[in-house]
């Protein structure tokens, strides 16, 4: 089968990881990648790369046979499903691919909708940061049939990630997996902010704590701990957040929803859903995931700011 690929949602994570896929078509002499996004205007360094638009997420399901999707919620893929399977176009064979963080439940009901129109739907989220997108280091955490992930995997590996995480056929164990991965990387940021607060108020200072956290932890920690020294926790507003907070609470949200329903709990994660909720209300939503530590910082008597981000512009 000729395949046709498709990408739509281009955040700052969808453009690199769809930027790297046309760069392989291009290089292995294939079709060029197909996309869509709901404001067209980001794709620009897409077509200028040799990408084809396309209107909408219908006409991309008409043209291609293999889609990706990185969107922002669970709603906006629960949309555009129901508007490929309601405009009549057939769907058989084809692979729909969402590498989103999005509920166990979203993902286990988008397989039963696709499967019923002869359609696959792998979930396939991914861990990294924008930067790792666009360097195509990519963890791809991926769950569906074990044909379709072959088809797929040379799209993928080395070309927008580095390593595959299989998790079987079971599309939730993969959703399940990246929710665990967020609460990690949360409860990380959670507690880098309050020894920040803490290194602060006793005079310690942050950047041999920082240090300290690179030598120790490795430069994964110690980049997570340059969100906040940097003030990239709260960036300037024509710059926008790396990862945006309302994105990090919909996620947390999810985690705690599940974590009530299978009867434990994440105190960590409570305390975070709420500073970040806070930071939220306090400074508005251009505001990274990191910036909880904003909120620590006015609980100590601190300011929001810190010396390096956006209060100056404001």
């Amino acid at each position: 089968m000729s395949l046709q690929i498709g990408w739509f949602g281009l955040g700052s994570m969808g453009l690199g990881m769809a930027l790297n896929l046309q760069k392989h078509l291009q290089t292995q002499g294939q079709s060029p990648l197909h996309y869509s996004n709901r404001s067209l205007v980001k794709g620009q360094p897409l077509q200028d790369a040799g990408a084809i638009p396309e209107r909408d997420f219908e006409c991309l399901v008409q043209t291609c046979n293999i889609i990706f999707t990185m969107i922002s919620t669970d709603d906006v893929l629960n949309d555009l499903l129901s508007n490929a399977l309601g405009n009549g176009t057939s769907l058989e064979g084809k692979i729909f691919i969402d590498t989103s963080t999005i509920h166990p439940d979203t993902s286990a009901s988008a397989a039963e909708r696709l499967s019923k129109k002869g359609a696959t739907f792998i979930a396939s989220p991914v861990f990294g940061a924008s930067p790792v997108a666009a360097a195509g280091k990519l963890i791809f955490a991926m769950a569906g049939p074990a044909s379709a992930l072959e088809t797929v995997k040379p799209l993928i590996l080395d070309v927008m990630g580095r390593s595959i995480i299989n998790m079987g056929e079971d599309v939730r164990k993969s959703s399940l997996l990246k929710i665990c991965g967020n609460i990690l990387v949360i409860s990380f940021m959670e507690v880098l902010s309050e020894a920040h607060v803490f290194a602060e108020k006793t005079s310690l200072g942050s950047s041999q704590l920082e240090e300290f956290v690179g030598n120790m932890f490795g430069p994964v920690l110690e980049s997570y701990s340059a969100r906040i020294t940097s003030g990239s926790y709260a960036p300037p507003l024509d710059q926008g957040p790396g990862f945006a907070a309302a994105l990090a609470c919909k996620d947390m949200r999810h985690a705690l929803n599940l974590a009530k329903t299978n009867g434990t709990s994440l105190p960590t994660t409570e305390v975070t859903y709420n500073r970040l909720s806070k930071a939220r209300e306090f400074a508005g939503e251009c505001l990274d995931s990191a910036a909880m530590y904003g909120t620590a910082r006015q609980e100590a008597g601190l300011e929001f700011w810190n010396g390096k981000s956006r209060q100056g512009n404001e």
